[in-house]
Formats: C-alpha cells, sequence, structure tokens
C-alpha cells in the first residue's frame, strides 16, 4: 500500500522521538530487556477468574452440561500461566524503580503470589456468596440471587476486590491497582486493592463510592451511593515527600450502615451497628450504636401567588395567603 506523502514526513519522526524517550514509564523498561502486560490482559485474566468463580454467570459461555470440571480446569491452566508472567514482569519493573534485596526471585515470588490467589478461590468464593446474600436480602428490589451476581455493579466490584486483595497482600506491585480500576472504570466504585473487607459487604447502587487503602471493614457493613471512606489528610517527610504506608483511613466496625453521600475521613472508627445518616461529614469516632445525622434542612418554596412557606407540613392553602 502506498504511503501518503504527508505521512511519511511525519511518522518517522514521531516514531524515533517516541522510541528515544528513556524517561517515559514504559519505555524505561524496554530499553533494560522488560515488557510488561497491557492493562487489557491483565483485564482479560481478572474476568477469567470471576467467570471460573461463577462459571455461567460471568464470561462468554454458559457452564458446560458435562460438569464443571473440565471447563475449570481449562479457563486455569490457560489463565493462570498468564498472570503469573504478568505478575512477574510487574515486580521486575519495580525493582528498577525501588531496587530491594531479593529482586532477582521475581519469578519465584510471581509464582507464590499466584498460588495463594488460586489456593484460596473457594475461600473467596464462600465470602463472595455471604455478600450475595446480603445484597439480595438488603434490596426489595432484587428478583433472585442470581440477578445479584449477573448485573449488579456493587457486587461485580466486591468480586474484583476480593481478587486483587489476594495480590496485594504478597506486596504485587501494579497489578492489583489495574484490577480494581477496572472495576471502578466499569462501575462508578473505587475500591483500593489494600482495604480490609469483610464478609457480607453490600455496596447499593454505588455509584461514586470511593474506599481507601488502609480502611478496615467489618461484617455485614452496608454502603450506599456516593459514600467515601477517605484521608483527612496526607502527612509528608522533610524533604515534602508523602509519607506512605501510614493509617489514614477509617475503620466500620460490623452492622454499621452509611447512607447515600456521607463522608468519613481519617483514621476514625465507626462504631458497630452504628447508622451514618445521607450527606453527613465525620472526621471522629463515634461509640457503638450511634446514629448520626444532619439537622433537618428546612427548604423554601414560592407558591405560584408568590408567596413563600418554609417546606413544612401541613400546607398551606396558597389561595388563603401565607
Amino acid at each position: 500500500m502506498k504511503k501518503d506523502a504527508w505521512m511519511s514526513e511525519i511518522v518517522p519522526d514521531a516514531v524515533k522521538a517516541l522510541s528515544d524517550c528513556r524517561q517515559c514509564p514504559v519505555m524505561g523498561t524496554m530499553h533494560k530487556g522488560l515488557s510488561l502486560a497491557g492493562q487489557r490482559s491483565v483485564h482479560r485474566e481478572l474476568e477469567t477468574l470471576i467467570s471460573v468463580l461463577f462459571p455461567g454467570c460471568h464470561g462468554h459461555k454458559p457452564a458446560s452440561k458435562d460438569g464443571l470440571g473440565a471447563g475449570l480446569t481449562a479457563d486455569l491452566e490457560k489463565s493462570v500461566p498468564a498472570l503469573k508472567d504478568q505478575v512477574r514482569s510487574a515486580w521486575q519493573y519495580q525493582c528498577t524503580v525501588t531496587p530491594c534485596e531479593d529482586c532477582g526471585r521475581c519469578d519465584e515470588k510471581a509464582i507464590e503470589s499466584v498460588s495463594h490467589l488460586v489456593r484460596n478461590l473457594p475461600v473467596v468464593k464462600a465470602v463472595l456468596q455471604e455478600d450475595i446474600t446480603a445484597a439480595y436480602e438488603g434490596d426489595p428490589a432484587a428478583q433472585s440471587p442470581m440477578e445479584v451476581v449477573i448485573s449488579y455493579p456493587g457486587v461485580y466490584a466486591v468480586m474484583v476486590h476480593r481478587l486483587a486483595h489476594l495480590l496485594y497482600e504478597r506486596g504485587v506491585p501494579m497489578i492489583p491497582r489495574i484490577m480494581s480500576e477496572y472495576a471502578h472504570s466499569r462501575t462508578g466504585i473505587d475500591i483500593h486493592p489494600g482495604a480490609k473487607i469483610g464478609p457480607g459487604f453490600f455496596i447499593d447502587h454505588g455509584t461514586g463510592v470511593v474506599i481507601g487503602e488502609t480502611c478496615v471493614i467489618g461484617r455485614r457493613v452496608k454502603l450506599y451511593q456516593g459514600v467515601t471512606l477517605g484521608a483527612l489528610s496526607f502527612r509528608k517527610d522533610d524533604q515534602g515527600r508523602l509519607v506512605k504506608g501510614v493509617k489514614r483511613h477509617p475503620n466500620v466496625e460490623d452492622g454499621v450502615v452509611v447512607y447515600g453521600g456521607a463522608t468519613i475521613l481519617g483514621d476514625v472508627t465507626i462504631g458497630a451497628g452504628s447508622e451514618i445518616g445521607g450527606n453527613v461529614w465525620l472526621t471522629h469516632s463515634v461509640p457503638p450504636r450511634s446514629r448520626v445525622y444532619n439537622q433537618q434542612p428546612r427548604p423554601l418554596v414560592r407558591h405560584e401567588n408568590g408567596a413563600w412557606h418554609n417546606g413544612e407540613a401541613p400546607w398551606s392553602d396558597p389561595g388563603a395567603g401565607i
């Protein structure tokens, strides 16, 4: 195919400049003989793992009529080595950024971490069953547990989190975050893979939920849309760099319900059985069984005759004058 003259003038220069970029993160690995897996390849293996957990519910094919064993074996035997290679490459890259004492063990560490994930798949499925039950029992609109599994974005985000967290526990760089941000892009729910979340967790509606890295969430906790469990501020060292690895997000104990738009910031504790009302801004701990709500707002309503009412019931007859 004949190249257009204008392309022949601009493409070679662009390719040379891109190829020579030694400060770019990806090119910084390629010139050292490393090649990171693309994010879509990580997404592919993540989706395979979810389809293994819930065959016939997720993925591109129904569950095998001849039994699950053969299909699950084929999926895992194809996906697990690919994920191991992705994890190894991520560790190799991280060693170029922050050299560690065991950088020569990247392949061994990749096998250890992916083995940890695969061995714990039955545990993850058991915990997810509790999450699904919590969603079904906690949402009057849910018609069946199957509907919850297949269609609820909050449940999907938690599925991804529980897988990503297993790799995060092993210190795997980048891959857990790629997984969590994939769920974020699909659902609008942002859960850092470092967050520790107990069973029976339900995010209702979900859009705009943010759960920070050092959050610790207990059993049977329910969040509504727009909830933020975030950090109050970020400490810096003497050179002005952010201090990493410190506890900076909330602890939410068993049985807590947090309603839409609430913001809870800092290393605070929400006691077991508490309710946090919608749009509450909270930066301190509260004891168990607390009820935290904003004072009821008093809207002003203007009637067609020009009169104003303070929004409280019972309503007056606009025709009588206010």
